[in-house]
């Protein structure tokens, strides 16, 4: 028999700390659900507050408000039903979720896993829930659960799914990563299959500080099959209809939770009661056709980076941002991102030529700001080096030419951007990538200096593929095409390369990948990558002493698994450098590094 309940997904971006402004969203979504006669709405994990609210977690006031934001929601919930993430307190706080219906909230769930990995630390701020619900309608039962509770296989949904539950609803802040989506779909799936249960998975979407979250939320059937799916990278309202009665016909046929007791759950399961009469059954079915999510790494990873760009220049209250165009890869692919970000009109490029810095440079930044259709101006650094040199020269006297001067003259182009900024209420975005930010190749105050590091989390080789995507998937040239084929340089001396510092970005971003986003010991570098020994000695050598560089950044979109700062948390004073003896040989016999 069909059970047919029409449930709607509010995925929206919340500004964190904008409570009034959360509701008023909440509200907008929940009347347009309800001219699709939706049954259910749910929102994302903290909706009414913004996720992760940290240390704002402390402050009474902040959870006062959220809770009298709830309650003002509540009265204008009538016959749908709605679920709202916000903080809620008694003895402690909790991350919870409110059920409301009928202007009353009529269940409040509180998150019973709380993650403390990666970039989560939520054991700091809120006690975990011990028990879960089931929502019992005049049609249908369906359990309520939080982001992380929906990743333990033992969780409060298995147990829901055991007592009745034909639907589940799970609410989540989860924070991109390249590869991310298609573990989440599969992990969700499992479940829903496993369980013998609907689940309808909403997520947030927008950046916060360094984090991005990608929507792309989604209702899974019993089976385990993707049958709609919201935008990714995007706001949307997600409305399906599901048919209930799948889920009695696949639990006859499967014989495995009679194995299982129900009554011996790890939870305590409070049933809650909700008069209403469901009207799906008597209008029109909604035919969705999922929409296709699936893109390349390089077009996932550049819309987080448009996303978290253009939401945390926006979120801070700018509305323009000024880069340094170097002629380089890093600074074009910025200036691109900011684009797409925040509009032509809204970016400024600086050009800040020295006596080391080449025609062809000159010549692919201004090519680049013209196919860019952005603004640029050139302010010439050589009086100001020359200066620098002539007041220095007495205390520099007698001692060689070295990286002191280099630094130098990117500190005056770091003190250039943020004259500008200053004076024209410009956020400066360095330029600045992964690879490095890793080793420390950049200038604390020169390049490093600015309000927003756009390719921190990102590797030189990855700059390269996504710079190439956007010159194939737009069918025209947007870098321009000596940018993609030069050798890179930070043009601060005669004749200068970045290879003359480091290894071949390709061996280095390796090194990365295995020392920081998987913690592998030296010799299994040595092993695994086939590198040189003394390249990847060195390499590590230079990344464990830029601890003190990388701390002093600024903040940047997070798109690896494991990114500096959130994510690995590395003390700065340190004299833990482990090689072992069978590393010693290898590089005694293997002649030299880069």
């Amino acid at each position: 028999m069909s059970k047919i309940a029409r449930i709607a997904l509010g995925q929206f971006n919340p500004c964190l700390g904008d409570i009034m402004g959360n509701i008023e969203k909440i509200k907008d979504f929940i009347n347009t659900a309800k001219d699709y006669k939706a049954d259910i709405i749910a929102f994302p994990e903290l909706a009414i507050t913004g996720y992760p609210p940290e240390d704002l977690l402390l402050r009474p006031q902040f959870i006062d408000d959220n809770i009298n934001a709830l309650m003002s929601l509540a009265r204008n919930v009538d016959d749908i039903i709605a679920i709202v993430g916000f903080v809620d307190s008694s003895d402690d706080i909790y991350n919870a979720l409110a059920v409301i219906h009928k202007k009353e909230i009529i269940h409040r769930y509180h998150k019973i896993f709380l993650p403390t990995y990666s970039v989560f630390d939520e054991d700091r701020y809120f006690k975990a829930g011990n028990s879960c619900p089931i929502i019992k309608t005049n049609d249908f039962s369906f359990g309520v659960n939080i982001c992380e509770d929906i990743w333990h296989p033992n969780g409060p949904s298995y147990w829901q799914s055991l007592s009745g539950a034909e639907l589940i609803i799970n609410i989540n802040a989860s924070p991109f990563y390249a590869g991310k989506s298609d573990f989440k779909k599969k992990m969700l799936c499992t479940r829903a299959n496993d369980y013998l249960v609907y689940i309808a998975h909403v997520n947030s979407f927008g950046g916060q500080d360094e984090l991005v979250f990608d929507g792309g939320s989604m209702i899974i059937d019993c089976g385990g099959n993707i049958i709609a799916e919201a935008r990714r990278f995007d706001e949307d309202l997600l409305i399906a209809d599901i048919d209930l009665g799948d889920v009695y016909n696949k639990r006859l046929h499967d014989p495995r939770r009679r194995k299982r007791n129900a009554f011996n759950t790890l939870y305590p399961i409070e049933t809650i009661l909700i008069n209403n009469k469901s009207i799906s059954r008597k209008k029109p079915r909604i035919n969705i056709v999922p929409v296709q999510t699936q893109c390349s790494i390089e077009e996932e990873i550049y819309n987080a980076l448009v996303i978290g760009t253009r939401d945390y220049v926006k979120k801070n209250s700018f509305q323009k941002v000024c880069i340094g165009l170097s002629g380089g890869i890093d600074s074009s692919l910025t200036a691109k991102i900011a684009v797409d970000a925040l509009g032509a009109d809204n970016v400024l490029g600086v050009l800040m030529p020295s006596r080391f810095t080449s025609q062809e440079s000159i010549e692919d930044a201004n090519e680049l700001a013209q196919r860019l259709k952005i603004k640029s101006i050139e302010l010439s650094i050589m009086d100001i080096f020359d200066a620098y040199l002539s007041t220095l020269s007495k205390v520099f006297e007698n001692l060689k030419t070295d990286l002191t001067e280099e630094n130098l003259q990117a500190r005056i182009r770091g003190n250039i951007l943020m004259a500008l900024s200053n004076k024209f209420n410009y956020l400066v975005l360095t330029t600045g990538n992964k690879s490095e930010l890793s080793v420390g190749y950049a200038t604390l105050y020169g390049d490093m200096a600015g309000g927003f590091a756009v390719l921190k989390d990102l590797s030189k080789t990855m700059v390269y593929k996504i710079c190439h995507w956007i010159n194939d998937s737009s069918g025209q040239i947007v870098i321009p095409k000596r940018v993609l084929t030069k050798e890179p340089t930070a043009e601060l001396r005669e004749n200068q390369k970045d290879s003359d510092s480091l290894p071949p970005y390709d061996e280095l971003d390796i090194i990365i990948e295995f020392y920081i986003e998987q913690d592998r010991t030296i010799s299994e570098i040595i092993d695994l990558s086939k590198i040189n020994p003394n390249t990847v000695i060195k390499t590590i050598k230079m990344i464990d002493q830029s601890e003190y560089k990388r701390r002093q950044s600024p903040p940047g979109v997070k798109i690896s698994q494991r990114a500096f700062g959130r994510d690995r948390r590395y003390p700065i004073t340190n004299r833990y450098h482990k090689i072992s003896d069978r590393t010693e040989n290898l590089t005694k016999s293997s002649g030299k590094g880069w």
